[in-house]
């Protein structure tokens, strides 16, 4: 009598699927989830990039080179960021260069490393090749520049994460993501010409 009782518990598969979904749903659940977080990511990165092109090209007009309007620009790259996380930070530098060339390689300016620290600092000499008076590190120099200059526009976002994600798998809270392009400003005026180098001492 036991044994059959036995055998009708084991060939009994009533619930098995509610087992088979238990186990399966977590790992689906998790999928769903970081494939929503990688979309949405991908979204606000092309949608960033095509905003960051356009404000380029404005600010790239001979208007751009006025703070006001500058300042109007940026506005509209804030206004359209947050209209896709309305909580999100957002940064915004404009860097000019002489040469696209130079914008691409982003080098140094070049400095005597006294101490070997790896580090401009401590009064060390550097060579102010585009004469502003303070070493750059990317040997560009702050704001949009003037005719002719090719102007490195770049914005940077962050916002918490729309899907909770990290909490199951580690990670940051918070996504970031930027989008950067270089323009030539238009030939408005004469593009003046830097002097030969002079030197200048590190902070």
């Amino acid at each position: 009598m036991m044994a059959v009782h036995l055998q009708k518990i084991a060939g009994d598969k009533r619930g098995s699927a509610l087992t088979e979904f238990a186990i399966v749903a977590p790992v689906l659940a998790l999928t769903l989830v970081g494939s929503f977080d990688a979309a949405h990511s991908r979204y606000m990165k092309a949608s960033l990039q095509g905003v960051v092109q356009k404000a380029a090209r404005d600010a790239a007009l001979q208007t751009g080179g006025d703070a006001n309007e500058q300042a109007i620009i940026d506005n509209k790259v804030r206004v359209q960021v947050l209209a896709l996380a309305n909580n999100a930070n957002i940064q915004i530098s404009r860097r000019f260069y002489r040469t696209f060339s130079s914008a691409a390689a982003a080098q140094a300016e070049p400095w005597t490393d006294t101490d070997l620290d790896g580090r401009c600092n401590n009064g060390e000499p550097f060579q102010d090749n585009n004469q502003n008076g303070t070493w750059d590190a990317d040997g560009g120099d702050e704001g949009q520049g003037g005719a002719k200059d090719r102007t490195l526009y770049t914005v940077q976002v962050s916002y918490p994460r729309f899907f909770p994600l990290y909490k199951f798998i580690g990670g940051s809270s918070t996504t970031r993501i930027s989008a950067s392009t270089i323009l030539q400003n238009q030939p408005f005026a004469d593009q003046a010409a830097y002097g030969a180098p002079t030197v200048g001492n590190c902070p």
